[in-house]
């Protein structure tokens, strides 16, 4: 089978489309036939292996996950002895992260409990789109951010891949959405129901005197007392995603602050969680969540695809198409 190679770490240019054996599934494995796959963060991480911290996970001085790719959806070719919820046939998607890897290329085989049923009502490019960054978007905002119908929740990053994710949950969860975003990207957000933009080109969220209950920044800048001053009394910071500064920032600080006041301020590390996809997948098939994709490469054009995405550009997700 043809598969994205990474035998070390680089810029995109390391990667290479090369031939390789096809997979055979264990005992308590599902054989899938990929359609499509998606770029995200983590990908970044693997391929560059930065920062530094990750390669501990990812292999010290090469990685140690040859094969790329955590989101994928495609059909069920082959399933082992032992698998229960799956058979050939099935369409089905998933998250590849936390069980090897392994989306860029023409079949993989998983642990049944890392997919879920594809949702009837999507393709397979836009399914591709979701696993990854629809859970990271519901962890942060119902687990970690504890989010309640009627709160004021401000998005910074509202229309990336995770981003436009984050606006329709909290939508589904009855929050009054804030998305902060560029002048090019007001669009999207009002198509996926944002009550408000504040565009960053021109106005700062964190001076405009609006506190928010609950605030999740996928992306950005911003000091932690930007976001500690746009918080309201007792609301809560999630830190997903953004610049180094932030995220250290917020793991040294942010727990001082939490114990020394009523504003909480905190990390948060997405689980591959199939009870989590599925969840996800039951707002798709609903209508209340919709992924947002900006374009498509072909399997053979995965770096140009990564080159595109590390420009921090995207307006929702970038796919790659088996």
């Amino acid at each position: 089978m043809k598969a994205i190679i990474c035998n070390k770490y680089g810029p995109p240019d390391v990667l290479e489309l090369t031939e390789v054996e096809k997979p055979i599934p264990a005992d308590n494995q599902v054989l899938v036939k990929i359609h499509a796959a998606s770029v995200n963060y983590g990908n970044l991480v693997l391929l560059k292996g930065e920062p530094f911290l990750a390669r501990f996970a990812f292999g010290l001085l090469k990685p140690k996950y040859s094969i790329p790719g955590g989101d994928i959806a495609g059909k069920v070719e082959a399933v082992g002895k032992d698998v229960k919820q799956f058979q050939p046939g099935d369409d089905v998607f998933g998250d590849l992260s936390g069980c090897g890897w392994g989306g860029f290329a023409e079949y993989v085989s998983v642990p049944e409990d890392a997919l879920a049923l594809k949702p009837a009502n999507m393709s397979f490019e836009e399914a591709a789109a979701v696993p990854m960054a629809g859970v990271t978007a519901l962890q942060g905002l119902r687990n970690k951010g504890k989010i309640q119908s009627g709160q004021k929740v401000l998005i910074n990053g509202a229309s990336g891949g995770v981003g436009t994710f984050a606006v329709q949950i909290a939508k589904s969860f009855g929050a009054e959405v804030t998305g902060v975003c560029s002048t090019r990207n007001l669009g999207i957000l009002r198509s996926i129901g944002t009550d408000f933009c504040v565009d960053y080109s021109k106005e700062d969220f964190a001076q405009n005197k609006e506190s928010y209950d609950l605030i999740l920044a996928f992306n950005g800048y911003q000091p932690i007392s930007a976001y500690k001053r746009a918080l309201s009394p007792n609301g809560t910071f999630v830190h997903v995603g953004g610049s180094g500064a932030g995220m250290f920032q917020t793991m040294v600080l942010g727990p001082l602050i939490s114990m020394t006041g009523s504003k909480k301020m905190g990390n948060m590390l997405q689980r591959s969680n199939q009870k989590d996809l599925n969840y996800i997948k039951e707002l798709i098939e609903d209508g209340k969540v919709q992924p947002v994709i900006d374009r498509c490469y072909k399997l053979s054009e995965v770096p140009e695809a990564f080159r595109y995405f590390e420009e921090g550009h995207a307006q929702g997700k970038v796919i790659i198409t088996v």
